[in-house]
This record gives structure tokens, sequence and C-alpha cells, in this order.
């Protein structure tokens, strides 16, 4: 059986099913593996977990501890409750079918500019930041006239970049919240470029680490951490950066709680805008596909962060940033009860019947002649996730009917 339990009730004997954390917050080789000596068990410890997943056939048991589907169905009950608050919907401009070939021309020009500045970076040319500007005031026009369109572009993933898409993600959802908290464009230009280039470092990590289809070694960990120091000295030295965005790029692997890196910042020892960041890089890590890992699904990724706020993230940010994502984020593939499949296209006043477009049948497994509805206005209910791997399709096929 899983089972939660703290990190300060491990013992030697038991064995790790889920460390609970992201990747880039441990050291170990595998995320799975029984705590054999001392050594182990302190270094679980240091890492400032608030709780583990054990699995009680493979080492020690705890036995008032309760099953991982016990302690994750409470947390899963009360970020519904955060997500599904009803809020004013604005109204969207533009459609967004109209919307669509904006937001695929500005994620376009996003990524190839990170690919331009991460080749200057590499090649060690001062960076010339003007353009990172303007990509950021386009995704701002884009997501002010429909804010719906650049967060479900932005699930059309491909694996191979992962650190351009990654980077232009981050970005992409920075903006979207920030405009969302209501925060100025000013600022929001601002966050906006330091979260575009907040992995800009990583040009400076060899790529038999950066590439690397599994786990790393400790050693491989410490190297990969240090993309946030270079990425603070790659800015520094360039023109147009502030404090903000400087910022957002130094700090965003540091933790509320005092966990994070290089500096172990504590609170409000961060910035507010990087403690946003924080949140979010997390949020795009976990739900990302690698050639390694498969990504969570929106709600286990919002359960996560729910619980990591306990510690490592500002509690109140956590808790906008699940309404803000809502239960069924643009982009989502879900299964509806008339035996179709459909894609989240945009919220609506009620959380659980967003607006949809319907591309797959079923029952006769088949794909279907896209159409759009409000599910607020059909009896169509959602079943949950849709997991396409069933009907032999791809995440990334199906993303591809947004276009």
């Amino acid at each position: 059986m899983i089972k939660k339990i703290a990190a300060s009730e491990l013992q030697i004997g038991m064995y790790i099913q889920d460390l609970n954390c992201g990747w880039m917050d441990h050291p170990f080789a595998r995320n799975f593996f029984k705590i054999n000596d001392t050594k182990t068990l302190q270094k679980i410890q240091a890492l400032n977990i608030s709780s583990v997943y054990i699995d009680t056939e493979k080492g020690l048991d705890l036995p008032e501890a309760p099953s991982r589907e016990q302690a994750n169905q409470e947390q899963h009950t009360l970020v519904e409750q955060v997500a599904t608050q009803p809020e004013p919907i604005k109204v969207r401009q533009t459609s967004f079918h109209d919307e669509v070939p904006h937001g695929v021309k500005a994620l376009r020009e996003a990524n190839l500019l990170i690919a331009e500045l991460m080749q200057d970076a590499r090649l060690g040319k001062k960076l010339e930041l003007h353009k990172a500007g303007l990509v950021v005031e386009r995704m701002t026009r884009s997501l002010i006239r429909n804010p719906d369109v650049l967060p479900a572009l932005i699930q059309i993933r491909d694996t191979d970049h992962y650190t351009f898409e990654h980077s232009v993600s981050t970005c992409t959802l920075m903006v979207a919240f920030c405009h969302y908290l209501g925060i100025a464009s000013e600022i929001i230009s601002s966050v906006g470029i330091g979260a575009l280039l907040h992995d800009i470092g990583k040009v400076k990590i060899p790529n038999k680490i950066l590439n690397k289809p599994g786990r790393l070694s400790e050693q491989e960990f410490k190297v990969m951490r240090n993309h946030v120091i270079h990425s603070k000295l790659i800015l520094a030295q360039s023109s147009g950066v502030d404090e903000i965005a400087m910022a957002v790029a130094a700090e965003h692997h540091e933790r509320y709680d005092g966990s994070g890196y290089p500096n172990g910042l504590k609170g409000d020892q961060m910035s507010y805008y990087s403690q946003i960041a924080a949140i979010i890089d997390v949020y795009d890590a976990i739900t990302s596909d690698r050639c390694y890992q498969k990504g969570l699904p929106p709600t286990e990724s919002l359960r996560r962060l729910y619980e990591w706020s306990e510690t490592q993230f500002n509690r109140e940010l956590t808790l906008k940033f699940i309404r803000f994502i809502g239960v069924y984020p643009p982009g989502s593939v879900v299964e509806l009860d008339s035996q179709r499949l459909a894609l989240v296209l945009a919220k609506t006043q009620n959380p659980l019947k967003p607006q949809v477009r319907l591309v797959y049948d079923t029952a006769h497994r088949r794909l279907i002649q896209p159409q759009d509805i409000d599910l607020s206005d059909s009896k169509d209910l959602i079943k949950g996730y849709a997991q396409v791997e069933d009907w032999g399709l791809s995440q990334q096929k199906l993303l591809a009917l947004l276009l």
C-alpha cells in the first residue's frame, strides 16, 4: 500500500515511492528507493520536504498513516473548492478562433527570440533585449484581447525543445497571471522579460547534463543548479534588464521556507514577482511531458502546488493561481458523457462547464468535424480529463486542432 507520511517520520528500512517534490528540488538519481542508511535518511530530511509517500509492501510501514488515496482526496476537494469559485468573466474582445493566428505568431516569435538569445549567450555576446520587450508586449496585447488563447496554445509542445518552450510557457503564464492580478502593464513587461530569460543560464550547462534522458547524479545535480547563477551573470552584463526582471530570473528556484537555491532566501526576502515565478515555473515543469517523464494533469499539478504551498510557496499567491488556472484550463482534453472528446477553449460563469471544441467520437473511435459549443448551455457534462492514449491518440495531435 502507498501511504503518505511526514518526512520527519521516515525511518531506515522504509521504501520511498515518491519524494513529493519537483525533480530539480532533490539530488537523488531516482524518485523511488529504499532508505538503507542514516546518511540517506539525513539527506532526505535536509531537503525540508514536508511529506513523502512510502510503499509498505517494499519497506517498513507506519500503521497509523493514511493511504495516498485518503490523503489526496481531501486535498483534491479543497483544491476544487478554490478552483471552482465563480468569478466575473471579462468580455473577450476577439473570439478564440479569430485570436489564434495572433497567438500563434506571438509564440512563434517568442520561441525564435529565446533560441536566438540563448545562442548569443552561448557565444558570450552581450544580449540586446529590446526585442524581448516587444515580444512580451505582443503577448500582453493578445491576452488582453482574449486571455484563453495563449494559455491553450502553449500546451502544443515538442519534448525535444523543452528548454525553449518552457521559457516561453513560463513567460506566457507569468504575463497572463499578472494581468489577472491587475498588476500595472509596465511591471508586467519587466516580469515577462525576466520569465522569458529565467533559464538563459542553461547555455552554460554541458549538453550531456542538460539533455540527459533521465535523473541526474548528485554531482550533475549540483552543476545543473548553477544555471540560476549563470542566468544572473548573463543578465547583469546585458542592457535593458531592470531589478524586477533580474529578481524573477535569479530567484525562481528560491522557496518560501528558505529551502530553495542558490541563496536560501526566505519569505519576503524573495521579491513578490519571484514568488509568483517560483509557483509558475514548477507548475509548467510538472505539467510538461519530457523524454523521461509524462507530465501530470492540471488537477494533480494543482493539488501538489496546494500541498507544497504549506511550506515552499506563498500560500495566498498559490490559491490565486489555482483559481486563475481553474479545474479545466484552456488546452485541456476532456471526456464528455456524450462519448466525445473535447478541447477546452475558455472558462464560463460555471467553472465546471467551459466552452469546448468537440473533436473525437469515442463510440466510433474517429475524429469528427470540430464544433465549438458552450457547455453551460448544454446538457453535456465533463466526466474528467481524457486518457487520450486509450483511443489511440496523442495529446499533441488533438491539440493541433486548436489551430
